[in-house]
């Protein structure tokens, strides 16, 4: 014990008197296991188990996609449920609602998401509740009303956070709901929910479900495929206006979205840190590898006073032990902290805002391991070779010469080339994010989204039940908003707020055959007011736009926009003509149109292009009608005022509830330049073009200061050699050239790989990192980058080298 002791004094005096060896050996194993653990932990919660039920690979969403490669979940009414229920590959199945409803009792309604679900639901996920007892079949009988209870989501119950909650009651829309139930921390049904009702089915053939089903065991996805396809062509023929012309089946694992926009993101960024870690590694096997080497010396004077090969031995492996598990703590802490802001960075739309991220203890222990194991093997390298030494060789060839041994340099060498070659397939990766994401902010929007703000408002059931009354609401709402003083305009859309707006719709275009492509006979449906072009600064560029008096009037009107022209009337003739969209149906009380809204109707106008399919694609063929054409039982009022408009808000909520004291704003409202920072590509080129900038930096930091080890050590080893060579008459310029050499190699053959490696995964790159750079011009930037910070590296232990003094040099031998 007492040994033990000696050895970690003697340890920590080494490490204290090389402060700059220890500090960056330490940093280099906490940037690779910190980064590493944490991307881990992110791609282990959001993709790998972001879901807590029971039997999770039987669960599945019943979807169906096109033969365009559209994928969405489909929505069957009640008694289809009950159909599907005798499915021989089904055993369960989990219907849900969703709806935003009020906190009633306050100045200002306080809006609430609420999912209604029938009562197998919980049943079928199988996770318990926190507190009390989760909804159940009871909750919604066949053939009866559903109980006034409600269950609260975890997040929601937070907010005061009473554990006596049980038995109290919640008053919503003025009706009063027993608390039965609090759900768990990290309970991902519902992504956005604060409340559960029970919900009973209906016969209404206008109201449609959720579901999720709960497989029979041995039964793969294949198989219900098979089974479910003339199941859901009956229902489509019930219910045509829930389904696509053609389709097929294709239930998918509930995490199959997640997987599809984010997995390639997660996983290349996993790529990266693992080569990040990588470098962290080898940096410090060449920091320990060099200082060893440079030891052997001192290896030798004590192997020469009596000490034994295993005493130096465990020498070494206390001050590696000692580098490595500071490192490894260092990194533990460095994991929670990036972890924190990588999910404050994630897309939030594309995962369960309530799934567990958190970090992963697996990963944790191997990367500690990997770091602790690194360290002890280039650690004691250099004392195992010496653990028999050739003692009067070593004293009088002295330290340099033996520590420059060929093999010693062959290693330094491989090492460096490894870090140069992963340094520069990162670089070249962040430059490709970087320039994907720099091009995805310049992109021309076609519409002005600053100081406008989106007014989600949500009607409640049994409320404005026929077209006249919901139309007369939407437009006081909309006139109230108007009448604010910092109001400069306002205008109605019910589904158009770009950058994704409008729902995309077959239609037929009067005197011309349809298109036998889906794709060439749809295009995006819009609905709006007047007042929508004028406050998004859309200009009219034929025609003209419909008034307020044709809208009361039901009006047959639309306008189009300038890539429908393109594609249907490239002659630029579509004024005058008539298109028609025949799934305008009326289906009150959630849907309701005006007579004739799946007729024709009179195309007036043509407006300029704006974004309608996200970021990052083309404009396109987009249909405009007025609002009153079709009216669900939400609307989005656009605002634009003189002021930022997160200022008027309270205002303007104050206003809608001047109209209707129940009326409630619909959840998180947001300015449009929001909506542009939540859409996924934006959100998705945010993330992975900073976090790789970030890993790049770090591994070219690491990736100069191993190489600025390396070379300044071979300095000293060779500090006899050059005062030889200066003393026959070489000058400063020629020792220069003869250590920049040296290295040259090493970094020559790193950037002869990473050039291969950058080339050859360029494709790789470019399909994982969305919107990713492919011009080669990034890849030579990269090189030249890392071939102007390895030379700075070099130069300085070079300056160094010809400055040596000849007699000083030859008097240290």
């Amino acid at each position: 014990m007492h040994t033990f002791s000696q050895d970690i004094r003697y340890a920590l005096r080494q490490l204290r008197s090389h402060p700059g060896f220890a500090l960056t050996a330490i940093l280099s194993l906490a940037l690779g296991i910190g980064a590493t653990v944490s991307v881990f932990s992110v791609i282990y919660g959001v993709l790998l188990h972001p879901y807590p039920y029971a039997d999770l690979n039987r669960l599945v969403s019943l979807s169906i996609s096109d033969p365009y490669g559209n994928f969405w979940n489909a929505w069957i009414t009640g008694p289809q449920i009950r159909e599907l229920k005798q499915a021989r590959a089904v055993e369960n199945i989990a219907a849900w609602n969703n709806w935003n409803l009020t906190v009633t009792g306050h100045d200002v309604p306080e809006d609430v998401v609420a999912y209604t679900q029938t009562g197998d639901t919980f049943p079928l996920l199988g996770v318990p509740p926190l507190l009390g007892r989760n909804l159940g079949p009871s909750d919604s009988a066949e053939g009866q009303e559903p109980q006034p209870v409600v269950m609260l989501n975890y997040r929601f119950w937070q907010f005061n956070g009473d554990s006596k909650v049980i038995g109290r009651t919640l008053e919503l829309v003025h009706k009063k709901y027993t608390i039965i139930g609090v759900t768990r921390p990290h309970f991902t049904w519902g992504w956005d929910a604060d409340v559960y009702l029970p919900q009973k089915l209906t016969t209404d053939q206008a109201l449609s479900f959720g579901t999720v089903i709960k497989l029979r065991p041995g039964v793969t996805q294949a198989a219900a495929d098979s089974e479910l396809q003339p199941l859901m062509e009956r229902f489509a023929k019930e219910t045509p206006t829930h389904f696509p012309p053609k389709f097929k089946v294709d239930v998918r694992e509930l995490s199959y979205w997640t997987i599809h926009q984010l997995g390639g993101t997660l996983y290349i960024l996993f790529a990266a840190v693992a080569m990040l870690l990588a470098i962290g590694c080898g940096n410090v096997s060449i920091l320990l590898l060099a200082r060893g080497t440079a030891r052997q010396h001192e290896f030798a004077v004590r192997a020469a006073v009596g000490a034994s090969g295993v005493r130096i031995v465990r020498q070494l492996l206390t001050e590696s032990l000692i580098l490595s598990l500071a490192g490894a703590g260092l990194g533990i802490v460095l994991a929670y902290r990036i972890l924190d802001l990588i999910v404050a960075w994630l897309p939030r739309n594309f995962f369960p805002s309530d799934a567990d991220i958190s970090v992963n203890l697996p990963v944790l222990l191997f990367s500690v391991g990997l770091a602790v194991l690194t360290g002890v093997l280039f650690g004691l390298f250099p004392a195992l070779q010496m653990t028999r030494p050739e003692i009067g060789q070593v004293m009088q060839s002295g330290t340099r010469k033996v520590a420059g041994s060929v093999r010693g340099k062959r290693v330094h060498g491989m090492l460096i080339a490894g870090q140069i070659a992963l340094t520069l397939l990162l670089m070249t990766a962040a430059g490709a994010a970087i320039d994907g994401f720099l091009n995805l902010m310049r992109v021309r929007l076609g519409y002005d989204p600053h100081n406008v703000i989106s007014v989600g408002i949500p009607i409640h059931e049994n409320t404005y039940t026929n077209w006249a009354a919901r139309m007369n609401y939407f437009e006081q709402l909309r006139a109230k908003i108007a009448e604010l003083p910092d109001v400069v305009s306002t205008g109605i859309s019910a589904n158009a707020t770009p950058p994704s707006s409008g729902d995309e719709e077959r239609f037929d275009l009067l005197g011309k055959a349809p298109n036998p492509s889906i794709e060439g006979q749809t295009a995006r449906m819009n609905y709006i007011d007047p007042g929508y072009f004028s406050t998004l600064h859309i200009p009219l560029l034929q025609g003209r736009i419909w008034n307020q008096a044709e809208i009361g009037h039901s009006a047959l009107l639309a306008l189009v926009n300038e890539s429908f022209v393109k594609r249907f009337y490239p002659n630029g003739d579509v004024l005058g003509h008539s298109l028609k969209v025949p799934n305008q149906k009326n289906e009150p009380p959630y849907t309701l149109t005006v007579p004739g809204a799946d007729g024709w109707l009179q195309i007036i106008g043509v407006v300029a292009d704006s974004l309608n399919d996200g970021l990052d694609k083309p404009v396109k063929p987009a249909i405009y009608m007025p609002y009153g054409t079709v009216m669900w039982m939400q609307i989005q009022i656009l605002v634009r005022s003189r002021t930022p408009p997160q200022s008027i808000l309270y205002s303007i909520r104050q206003q809608i509830t001047h109209v209707d004291p129940d009326q409630q704003v619909g959840g998180q409202v947001d300015n449009l330049e929001t909506w542009i920072r939540n859409e996924p590509e934006w959100a998705r080129g945010r993330l992975i073009s900073a976090l790789f900038a970030a890993f790049s930096i770090v591994a070219l930091v690491l990736a100069a200061v191993g190489l600025y080890s390396v070379v300044s050590y071979s300095v000293v080893q060779r500090t006899n050699e050059f005062g030889i060579r200066m003393a026959l008459g070489a000058q400063k310029s020629d020792v220069l050239k003869t250590v920049l050499a040296s290295a040259g190699i090493s970094v020559g053959l790193g950037i002869g790989l990473g050039l291969g490696l950058s080339f050859g995964l360029s494709r790789l790159i470019g399909r994982w990192i969305e919107n990713a750079s492919r011009n080669p011009a990034l890849i030579l930037a990269a090189c030249f980058l890392l071939l102007t910070v390895a030379l700075l590296a070099c130069l300085v232990p070079a300056r160094r080298a010809s400055s040596v003094d000849p007699m000083t040099a030859l008097r240290c031998e």
